[in-house]
């Protein structure tokens, strides 16, 4: 049984940089997040979510 490899995605406030939303997806996901954040200038923290 393959395990899916999940992320942590954080949104981050533009002015202080402090977090504003988390999500945890997957790797399809995070890489729709991305392409809509580039396009908006949003700030986004990515990291590996630990598996459970």
């Amino acid at each position: 049984m393959t395990k899916t490899m999940r992320f942590e995605i954080v949104r981050l406030d533009d002015v202080n940089g402090s977090a504003a939303g988390r999500l945890i997806a997957d790797a399809e996901t995070v890489r729709e997040v991305v392409q809509a954040a580039a396009r908006t200038g949003e700030r986004l923290l990515i990291r590996p979510c630990p598996t459970v």
